[in-house]
């Protein structure tokens, strides 16, 4: 077969493939046309025209064999819809190995199946249009890409071609499908080396980001704390494979006396950086939290941390204390998204005030606001990630939320879910969710029975402290606690009665509750200074109330109360 006789369809190959026709059939036509050496120089500008005196062959002298025979690249030629072998190249031989010519591409080039290249071969012959594939590889490692390039052959050719065959080329160019076989030429570059970098690049990225995933998830809480009167459940969600790990992050912190303190905080940035400076500011409010303070006082230390861990990293949180015996979130919010609650009715409410500038921004006074938790209602708190979208404003994705919250029954964990799913979040989500759902269930029947709250105002003197103690007596008595517990806790009752009376002012109050695990005794008085544990020594009249409560007690703490004044607690864990 004439290689030659084969060309891509470019303006003009047609022509100068004729042209080399005609000068080797026909030797007189070559003297005929060719220009004399004292002819008229070629127009400058003109692509084939060559200065005086350079030498070497003009471009129609060229071998198109000889050409792609040299390239480093492999080269096919196929021909027919059955794609019958014309030409391999020497680089495509020593890659796959010599090919029969006349044999189909299916049967005899196996390589190209495993390229994946016979449907697309197919395709480029039909449309006529070039077609690449990028970086595909076969059996033995390599990998390449592909382009095929449909090309045609002139069936007139294999016929004597007449001198005059030039003057109707523009005829014959209008009237070439008539007498062609299309083919397509297959041009494959080994791209082993980029593959393999490329592959190691993805491989280092995915151990980045796994081990972004590991320090992340090991951050957060292994296990959420379950409050007596709450019922909690969270979800985070990293996002895709091609969005790095945020700074997402959750707390449930139970801070004594039935109180939890509920976190959710978002550290702009990605990657290992971000999950190292959120496990830090995890840390902190989990020590701020441990000193009872209020919601606004903790963001005002955690605002001074933020700028000290990394005065360029910048970071949102909320944080909000339930107090069962209010009913209420008690909150501060550091630049973060406003906390949602659905009432049991379906109707949803936004925490919208207060909102501060993120941690680490500095020089703002935070301050604490307030949103009603009745039994039978959900609060949500989230990361921008479930809400924020590119194509749309973040209060439409609040907006949705809501909607979504709205319809969302079952426990924590099934309303998580429903949410994640209703917010379209996905694996391959661009961004890492954070989602912290909590619920007050509203308890009725034998459920209702194990929890009680029974309180006493105090009007101080002598009889107080007999009082209280009486008072006691008769709570524990009628909810039925073992005789034991019922000494233990009347013993505390009247220490921290005894403790307010003297170092307190009044108005005073004895608070007992009883949950299904624990006994809570709260004093609360009108002074504002903390009591402290010290050790007495033997003369001392007095300082062993403190000391005694903290022994006798699972747990005990103190706390300053919003309008002035303290509250001190002790707690005994209930009997299994």
């Amino acid at each position: 077969m004439n290689f030659t006789r084969w060309s891509a369809r470019l303006p003009g190959t047609q022509r100068r493939a004729a042209a080399r026709d005609d000068r080797s059939s026909v030797p007189s036509a070559r003297a005929e046309y060719a220009q004399p050496e004292t002819g008229p120089c070629p127009p400058e500008g003109d692509a084939h025209s060559e200065p005086p005196g350079a030498g070497g062959p003009h471009l129609e002298d060229l071998s198109a064999r000889d050409i792609l025979g040299q390239l480093p690249a492999l080269v096919a030629l196929v021909y027919g819809p059955d794609h019958r072998i014309a030409y391999v190249n020497d680089a495509y031989a020593a890659a796959f190995g010599s090919r029969p010519s006349g044999a189909t591409a299916a049967e005899a080039m196996p390589e190209l199946a495993e390229l994946s290249l016979l449907p697309l071969m197919d395709q480029v012959l039909r449309s006529g249009t070039p077609r690449t594939v990028k970086s595909r590889k076969v059996r033995s490692g390599n990998s390449y890409t592909v382009t095929c390039t449909p090309v045609h052959r002139d069936i007139r050719h294999d016929k004597n071609i007449t001198n005059d065959k030039n003057d109707k080329n523009d005829k014959n160019d209008k009237n070439r499908n008539k007498g062609s076989e299309g083919g397509v030429l297959v041009y494959a570059a080994d791209v082993t080396d980029h593959a393999e970098a490329a592959e190691r690049l993805r491989a280092s990225e995915r151990r980045h980001r796994e081990t972004a995933v590991t320090l992340q998830r090991s951050l957060l809480p292994q296990e959420l704390e379950q409050p007596d009167d709450l019922r909690i459940a969270a979800t985070y969600q990293p996002g895709g494979t091609d969005a790095a790990v945020g700074g997402d992050w959750y707390d449930v912190i139970t801070i004594g006396a039935g109180r939890t303190a509920l976190v959710i905080g978002d550290v702009m940035g990605r990657g290992v950086r971000a999950a190292a400076v959120m496990g830090q500011l995890r840390t902190a409010v989990r020590a701020y939290a441990r000193l009872d303070l209020p919601p606004h006082e903790v963001l005002q230390l955690l605002d001074g941390l933020a700028a000290e861990i990394d005065a360029s990293q910048i970071a949102t949180c909320a944080y909000a204390v339930h107090d069962p015996n209010e009913g209420r979130l008690v909150y501060a919010s550091a630049g973060h998204l406003p906390i949602l609650v659905c009432h049991e009715d379906g109707t949803v409410h936004r925490a919208e005030d207060p909102t501060g500038p993120p941690l680490g921004t500095g020089g703002w006074i935070h301050t604490s606001g307030a949103i009603a938790l009745p039994p039978g209602s959900t609060a949500v708190l989230y990361t921008d990630g479930l809400v924020e979208r590119r194509s749309e404003d973040i209060d439409e994705g609040v907006a949705a939320l809501e909607r979504a919250l709205s319809g969302a029954k079952g426990s924590p964990q099934v309303v998580c879910d429903r949410l994640i799913r209703s917010l379209g979040v996905t694996a391959e989500h661009d961004d890492d969710v954070a989602v912290l759902v909590v619920q007050h269930p509203a308890r009725t029947g034998a459920d209702a029975e194990l929890f009680h709250n029974a309180s006493l105002d105090l009007l101080g003197g002598v009889e107080a402290a007999p009082r209280a103690r009486a008072f006691a007596t008769g709570v524990l008595t009628s909810w039925r606690f073992p005789v034991e517990l019922c000494d233990l806790g009347v013993l505390a009752a009247g220490e921290l009665v005894a403790n307010s009376l003297k170092h307190g002012t009044p108005p005073m109050r004895l608070g007992l509750r009883r949950t299904d695990r624990r006994l809570i005794i709260e004093v609360t008085d009108g002074d504002d200074h903390l009591p402290r544990r010290r050790r007495a020594d033997p003369a001392d009249e007095s300082g062993r109330g403190i000391s005694i409560v903290a022994t006798i007690a699972t747990s005990w703490g103190s706390r300053r109360t919003p309008g002035g004044g303290k509250a001190v607690w002790c707690e005994f864990a209930l009997p299994q």
